[in-house]
């Protein structure tokens, strides 16, 4: 999957107690042979170059979001906030590269014979500086890592997304069809992002997606746990599967059920185009299942 290759991002104090410690012996191995301005300029050599090495793969490490697919990059915008994380990365960009200026302008102090000791400690002051101006976007850069590396792999297969409101059976159905594993309880918005799974069927691979619940409200209104519902209907979906509780033991009257089916379809107009070719092929049919997970028969029938 796209996210799976960015790296941990270390915080602002794990990379200057590493950048300062490989500093030191370097200075220290310096000083046996040679003189202490050679010393005083291989520590701030090492610790501008790990710190400013290690910025820079900060932001390598993470895809440019341009290039990446457009259901990846709305599901990223949404459980993370793609604007910010471009925020976040350009000021990192912008230390990897103060820090390198930094350490070239004090060698070239160093070089000038000013007072070495006086140099590097204005060196490490000010690469200091620079890296703490950077440590709340180091803390959500890598928080938005460990967020964007649980984001599920969509591949390129006949895709059946299972939509419906909260606690209606959703995740129950998707567990007992296919091999996708999401928690199961009974109170609603238990699942708080994509599932997926995988069943075969005549020798074909099929790949199901199980969503977050939702609620028939206008988009704005809606949170980021349903808008990545949204996306997976609108993007991936080539077959919806809309549960039903008719015995509305979700918590949720048939017909807020039922306006919220009509929304879809009207929201998403390939539906009819899909349900038309589906028909064609003779794959399209109503269901009612009675789950034996559930307490109750779900009510099942794609667009």
């Amino acid at each position: 999957m796209i996210f799976e290759k960015i790296r941990t991002v270390p915080r602002s104090d794990e990379l200057l107690d590493k950048a300062f410690r490989r500093g030191s012996r370097a200075k220290s191995g310096k000083i046996s042979y040679n003189t202490k301005r050679e010393a005083e300029e291989s520590m701030i050599m090492t610790a501008g170059n790990i710190l400013s090495d290690n910025l820079a793969n900060v932001v390598r490490s993470f895809p440019s979001f341009d290039m990446v697919p457009l259901f990846y990059r709305e599901l990223a915008d949404v459980v993370v906030g793609v604007d910010d994380l471009r925020v976040s990365l350009s000021k990192v960009e912008w230390a990897s590269r103060k820090v390198r200026e930094i350490a070239r302008m004090h060698i070239g102090r160093v070089r000038r014979r000013e007072d070495p000791k006086i140099v590097r400690q204005s060196a490490v002051g000010r690469m200091s500086s620079v890296i703490g101006r950077v440590s709340k976007d180091l803390d959500f850069l890598n928080s938005a890592r460990n967020v964007l590396r649980k984001l599920p792999d969509i591949r390129d297969e006949p895709t059946i997304v299972v939509a419906g409101y909260p606690n209606v059976g959703k995740s129950c159905f998707v567990k007992l069809v296919s091999s996708a594993n999401p928690e199961i309880a009974s109170y609603p918005f238990t699942t708080k992002g994509l599932a997926v799974g995988h069943f075969t069927r005549a020798g074909a691979r099929y790949q199901l997606v199980d969503t977050p619940g939702l609620l028939d409200r206008p988009l704005g209104e809606r949170n980021r746990i349903e808008r990545q519902a949204i996306l997976a209907l609108d993007y991936i979906a080539d077959v919806i599967l809309f549960i039903l509780d008719p015995s509305e033991t979700c918590g949720y009257i048939m017909s807020d059920q039922e306006n919220l089916l009509n929304e879809i379809r009207n929201t998403l107009k390939w539906c009819d185009s899909a349900a038309h070719r589906l028909r064609d092929r003779g794959d399209c049919h109503p269901l009612i299942v009675k789950l034996p997970l559930c307490s109750y028969p779900l009510f099942i029938g794609h667009l």
